[in-house]
């Protein structure tokens, strides 16, 4: 499969590369600043630009399969609305390059999931995460109002560990006591949700 990962070199999407990888997928990393890739240049393809920007988008979609977008604000706590303006213009690129699959990585406590939070979950999503998760549940009905075969994933708070493979992905998960995921875990799992028809047009949490 070839995959365009957009937001690279980011945390996650470092992950999300190694685990491409090794499902043996053709991989385009896609950053504002890709100088960190470098050290494995020769085994994916680069193409830097800016996820707002439809012509850049367009340029590294072209010929791909799937993206997976794991786009994240670092430790901001406002979103200045990236992910509402990235999702339109994502979209919108991958209508005219006609690319079906798109996987969107999300946060758990936005939207609809947020009903499923412990009440220490809810203090914090109702206080200094208002505002990205506000911008982040708009670009989710952008999303989930486009003809895209979408995957949205809504993972518990990330911890920086290697893959345990063994972690909880459904439709709705209760939450309880501190739940964590490691990077590695929600990587392989946009991975094989890119690779698996059973999650399109569906929400996926995942936590350990």
């Amino acid at each position: 499969m070839k995959l365009l990962i957009i937001g690279a070199t980011g945390p996650t999407g470092r992950k999300v590369i190694e685990s491409a990888l090794e499902l043996g997928d053709t991989v385009t990393a896609f950053a504002r600043h890709t100088e960190s890739l470098n050290d494995i240049n020769d085994k994916i393809n680069i193409i830097p630009g800016d996820a707002i920007l439809t012509a850049d988008l367009e340029k590294a979609m072209i010929g791909q399969d799937a993206v997976i977008s794991t786009l994240g604000r670092g430790g901001s706590i406002h979103a200045h609305n990236l992910f509402t303006r990235a999702a339109v213009s994502i979209v919108n690129s991958c209508n005219h390059t006609e690319v079906p699959r798109l996987i969107w990585l999300s946060s758990f406590g936005v939207g609809d999931t947020f009903q499923d939070a412990t009440a220490t979950q809810k203090i914090a999503y109702r206080t200094f995460l208002r505002n990205i998760y506000a911008n982040k549940k708009a670009s989710e009905q952008i999303i989930h109002a486009s003809k895209l075969n979408w995957t949205i994933v809504y993972p518990s708070a990330l911890t920086n560990g290697s893959a345990k493979g063994k972690f909880k992905a459904d439709d709705h998960i209760k939450m309880h006591g501190i739940p964590m995921i490691s990077r590695g875990d929600v990587a392989d799992f946009l991975c094989a949700a890119a690779h698996d028809d059973k999650w399109i047009h569906r929400n996926a949490v995942i936590t350990d």
